[in-house]
């Protein structure tokens, strides 16, 4: 049967709701200024009507934004999604040339930039017809100044289907050049709701978050999902991360719910700012974007309380493939099955795959493939890259796991983590694992490196606990029981630190680098 309609909600809609429900209410929360609903609706529907009649802009137009987080980036968004135009947030960490790139591949018409990024402004100048700057610049009338020349406009709602674009979400880009998924007003409109159902649960206008990652990516989803319930959005102040800023946001604000990476809440636990603020208010934090070594989970869990909820997802899928809410984390073992990232989100159908696409009894490691409404409408402009990520109407998302009798999902690693040493495949997760639970080191990293011997042998990169400096052998014979042979690393070195991504993740292809500038990547056989 034709669908009657596939007519949906302009997901700037929500923007709207709020306007007409809290007016009065705060939206967002930046140090001491407070913008309530019925301003930042005012202000979105001004910042609309100036990109259709300053610059042209109609339904389906790009629109780049290079900003760190503030109001006025969600206003961008909001303002885009007014029109029908399509929101591209990139990561204000990328360099001028990165960023140039993305100007060119997705073809944007306009550009948001932070006036402290002339570079960058430079940079997409050739390829972009607009720029207009966040902040006072020399680049022409600014961001505010739009606003205050067309205030009292507010240009209708465009009419949106499910499948129009709404985001291009750049990919992380950890190989090759970064891809632009496609992410649409309908497919958004089940991810916002999914995540509400399964991640925060009696989430309400009485709720408040705290933002700790850049909007461009992850915690934009989050920010629009807290939108959606008129949740205010608290940002912190300064460039930098701050544990006891943070901290002390949590307790003025109640904040209630968060969102993060492992890592950036390894640093927030382990903080001593953490015992001088009250964080009862909390309810959800909720991480994702890697999976939580056990020794880090136990640590934030008896610093935090139960409120710990883990999501595994790709930006392709927005989050949306598993779920570990808080009654499935504990500390103790036999209490929790260790290692999972969960049941199946609502929804979406998550399958253990082998090669030829075919579903894997339990306990069978094979690459996880997803569908449902959350998974993307494919990547822009890139017909191969499409060609290689489904398969019979699956996304392929190129991580290794297993899944248990009872549906649980667990992750080995991403296939181009695996390396293979004398033949057998090894999957660094499982010593990174074990690696982690001697008392003396804080972080590690597992990679596969040439061996003239084995092909490939394992080289771990550990950051001790402060205080604390074990010797690398004893540390390789005290892992020696705990793992099989063939896993064992053949080499242990210790760091002060390990670089992590703009979005605070430990990547291996940043190890590898870091290895070959120090010299202490071994040279391929022969």
């Amino acid at each position: 049967m034709t669908p009657v309609s596939d007519r949906v909600m302009n997901l700037g809609h929500f923007l709207t709701q709020n306007a007409r429900r809290l007016p009065d209410a705060p939206a967002l929360i930046h140090g001491d200024h407070i913008t309530t609903w019925a301003q930042m609706q005012a202000r979105v529907g001004a910042l609309a009507h100036a990109l259709i009649h300053d610059h042209g802009l109609t339904k389906g137009d790009r629109v780049l934004v290079q900003s760190a987080n503030c109001l006025q980036m969600l206003e961008t968004m909001f303002a885009c999604w007014r029109i029908g135009a399509v929101w591209v947030p990139a990561n204000f960490r990328l360099s001028p040339d990165d960023l140039a790139y993305l100007a060119q591949s997705s073809g944007a018409r306009a550009m948001f930039c932070g006036a402290q990024f002339p570079d960058h402004a430079a940079a997409c100048a050739p390829h972009i017809p607009a720029i207009i700057p966040i902040g006072a610049s020399d680049l022409g009338p600014d961001h505010d100044a739009l606003i205050a020349r067309h205030m009292g406009r507010m240009p209708p709602e465009a009419a949106m289907t499910r499948d129009d674009p709404a985001w291009f979400f750049y990919t992380s880009g950890t190989t090759g050049r970064p891809k632009a998924a496609v992410l649409t007003h309908g497919q958004m409109a089940f991810v916002v709701t999914n995540h509400l159902c399964d991640l925060m649960p009696g989430t309400t206008e009485q709720d408040a978050s705290l933002v700790v990652a850049p909007l461009s990516h992850g915690a934009g989803i989050h920010a629009l999902t807290q939108i959606a319930r008129g949740v205010p959005t608290i940002l912190p102040t300064g460039d930098r991360f701050d544990a006891g800023h943070l901290w002390a946001l949590v307790e003025r604000h109640r904040v209630s719910n968060m969102f993060t990476v492992p890592t950036i809440l390894k640093l927030l636990v382990e903080d001593p700012s953490v015992a001088r603020h009250d964080h009862s208010s909390l309810r959800y934090v909720i991480y994702a974007g890697a999976p939580m070594y056990r020794a880090d989970q136990i640590r934030a869990l008896q610093t935090l309380g139960p409120v710990l909820v883990q999501y595994f997802g790709l930006g392709e899928v927005t989050g949306n493939i598993t779920v570990l809410p808080p009654a499935h984390h504990a500390t103790d073992d036999a209490s929790m099955r260790i290692g999972t990232c969960g049941l199946a989100r609502t929804g979406m159908q998550v399958q253990v795959q082998d090669d030829q696409g075919a579903e894997l009894p339990p306990g069978q490691t094979g690459e996880i493939a997803v569908t449902g409404p959350a998974v993307f409408a494919g990547y822009h402009d890139n017909p191969d890259a499409n060609a290689k990520a489904f398969r019979d109407g699956w996304f392929l998302t190129g991580d290794l796991g297993h899944m248990d009798e009872q549906g649980f999902l667990y992750l080995t690693g991403r296939s181009s983590d695996m390396f293979i040493s004398g033949g057998s495949n090894i999957h660094p997760r499982e010593i990174e694992e074990k690696l982690l639970t001697h008392p003396d080191l804080s972080e590690a990293v597992v990679l596969g490196t040439p061996d003239p011997v084995w092909g490939e042998a394992g080289l771990a990169v550990c950051v001790p606990r402060p205080g604390h400096t074990p010797d690398p052998q004893a540390v390789l014979d005290w892992l020696a029981p705990r793992i099989a042979g063939y896993k064992r690393p053949k080499r242990l070195i210790l760091w002060d630190s390990l670089p992590k991504s703009a979005y605070g993740k430990i990547t291996r292809p940043m190890i590898r680098q870091a290895l070959i500038e120090r010299g202490e990547w071994p040279q391929a056989p022969g």
